[in-house]
């Protein structure tokens, strides 16, 4: 059950430079399932920074969030297949046609043997927000409201899952049901600090709520053991994994 908990923790990239993000990927290569790389790595580093851990023998989470035109996206939805990536996102605030057009893309391209076929997944709320912060741009609905249905629209629009907080997690499932990935972040062992997460729950709870890969940053990253830290999250998630 181990084994399959380790496939399922994703380590979050979050530094400045090739160097650091190679040191981590040494240092957790085969302790963790996927490294994602976001916008601050990709930006410093570009791709060169993902062969950089398939070279490690590692799967990456490209967590860049597309959101622009229909077309645009789709564009880059085909790059990040051709990078080999396992998983990538985009906003699905950005709509149905967005979506769909990266789908399609998506399908396309590993149907014409230029890429992988990787997990395409739509943002909803971000775990740093709450209602007030959704007033604050407009939104006069609830958290609990806006993500389950920015998911069925992901869903319909073709989408292989969507990344939310583990607190959403029942109700994504009542809304697309149990073949939907749901990849959440806002995961905090009881050993670490919430940070600005403000929708959180543990590894523990996140599985048996239904999430199906966890990503998890500075609570390993500032342990004062990181390989310790990874296992002890390992062996949460498995214990949740075995109560099914």
């Amino acid at each position: 059950m181990q084994a399959e908990a380790r496939k399922r923790l994703i380590f979050a990239l979050d530094v400045e430079s090739r160097v650091a993000a190679e040191e981590w990927v040494r240092r957790l290569r085969g302790k963790v399932g996927i490294f994602k790389v976001g916008k601050q790595l990709f930006t410093r580093c570009g791709p060169d920074v993902v062969r950089m851990v398939q070279d490690h023998d590692g799967e990456v989470f490209l967590d860049l969030k597309f959101h622009d035109i229909p077309n645009t996206v789709a564009k880059a939805a085909v790059e990040a297949c051709r990078l080999g990536v396992r998983m990538f996102n985009v906003h699905a605030l950005g709509g149905r046609a967005m979506m769909t057009e990266a789908a399609q893309a998506v399908r396309e391209c590993h149907a014409a043997g230029e890429g992988a076929s990787p997990l395409l997944l739509g943002v909803t709320i971000l775990t740093s927000a709450d209602d007030q912060a959704l007033r604050e741009v407009g939104i006069d609905r609830p958290v609990a409201e806006m993500v389950p249905r920015l998911a069925a629209l992901a869903s319909s629009s073709g989408l292989d899952g969507v990344v939310a907080s583990p607190r959403e997690v029942g109700l994504i499932r009542h809304a697309c049901g149990s073949d939907f990935t749901i990849v959440t972040p806002g995961v905090r062992p009881c050993f670490a600090e919430s940070n600005d997460q403000q929708r959180i729950m543990t590894p523990a709870q996140a599985i048996e709520a239904g999430s199906d890969f966890l990503v998890v940053g500075r609570p390993i990253a500032a342990a004062a053991d990181p390989v310790v830290a990874a296992q002890l999250i390992v062996e949460e998630m498995a214990a949740a994994l075995a109560k099914d």
